[in-house]
């Protein structure tokens, strides 16, 4: 009796050490080691040049700024990003006001020489070579835009917007341009894997395909590849979710799937009853108020890890040739867990 006892109690440890070991192996992905990868990856803060110009000579500051940053200062910054600054006068007039300024010295207060940003840009950048070595590593420049755009790449260079990263409580952050569910990332803690979002978003390019199940895809490989070169950072820093809509998220995505099928989405070109599911919203129409916006994101991510799991001699970058949602989806046999 106390034998068969024994032998129950060990074959019960030997399930639960299964089950754990399980657990761990998912829980803990292959992180190549890419210490010896070199980036001689580059930063400049054009926000520092721009108000150390001389405002008794804005036209000359203009001057040196466009020598300094041949490819940023006109052809971006002043085309795109604050396109009424090509007016001299209100160049001028912008570098000297006062919330501006206060504006660029919270930036300094808040992110300082930004020493701990750079260290994990140049870690992801590693990542970035080992899974790209094709690609070269771009320019990285800091900028202030008085809250016109965050991040983006262009031209080898990729930008960041250092006054969309204060804190969600910032005060000058107008809730009817940032609502709740915008600023909620909008700090410091996101500004590394925001910046790599766009860097992966380009690796991906545009979308093909007007399908959900196209955006699906295409954003699950976006979020696949930011996984890649991030691969230290929480889900839900990359989804810039809260932890109880990233819990709510794996606690139902059985649901989710069924309600994509059972609404006839998946194959839904009809934009505005696709939107809230892809792009930035409060909540995800149809669900649960618990259910956030962009939900199909990471379903999509979702199947493409399974794809990539299914297809291990698949490189990343054959991933981003492969513009076949359908191919993707039948290929990953996806399976939503219950």
């Amino acid at each position: 009796m106390l034998s068969n006892f024994r032998f129950f109690l060990f074959l019960i440890v030997c399930l639960c050490g299964f089950c754990l070991s399980s657990c761990f192996e998912d829980k803990n992905k292959h992180i190549p080691d890419v210490s010896n990868i070199k980036t001689d990856l580059k930063f400049r803060h054009f926000e520092n040049d721009l108000f150390s110009i001389d405002t008794t000579n804005t036209t000359a500051g203009m001057h040196q700024l466009d020598s300094l940053y041949p490819n940023f200062f006109r052809e971006i910054y002043l085309s795109k990003i604050i396109p009424a600054l090509q007016n001299p006068q209100i160049f001028d007039l912008f570098i000297k006001t006062p919330q501006i300024r206060q504006l660029y010295d919270t930036t300094q207060i808040v992110l300082g020489d930004m020493a701990p940003y750079k260290n994990d840009l140049d870690q992801a950048f590693r990542f970035y070579k080992y899974y790209f070595p094709e690609a070269a590593v771009p320019e990285i420049i800091t900028f202030i835009s008085e809250y016109s755009l965050g991040n983006f790449v262009a031209d080898g260079m990729v930008g960041i917007g250092l006054d969309f990263s204060l804190g969600s409580n910032y005060p000058r952050y107008n809730p009817s341009f940032f609502p709740a569910y915008i600023r909620r990332s909008m700090n410091k803690e996101h500004l590394v894997s925001k910046t790599m979002e766009a860097v992966a978003g380009d690796l991906v390019g545009e979308i093909e395909g007007d399908r959900l199940l196209d955006y699906m895809i295409h954003n699950g490989r976006k979020y696949y590849v930011l996984d890649l070169l991030l691969p230290h950072a929480a889900d839900s820093l990359l989804l810039q979710y809260s932890g109880t809509q990233m819990k709510w998220l794996e606690d139902n995505e059985l649901q989710i799937w069924s309600h994509f099928i059972g609404e006839d989405l998946l194959y839904s070109t009809r934009y505005k009853d696709i939107r809230k599911l892809v792009d930035y919203s409060p909540n995800a129409p149809g669900m649960p108020p618990e259910a956030p916006g962009r939900t199909a994101n990471w379903v999509g991510w979702k199947i493409v890890e399974a794809y990539m799991d299914r297809h291990p001699e698949v490189t990343p970058a054959e991933l981003l040739k492969t513009k076949d949602s359908q191919k993707i989806l039948d290929g990953s046999k996806y399976k939503p867990r219950r």
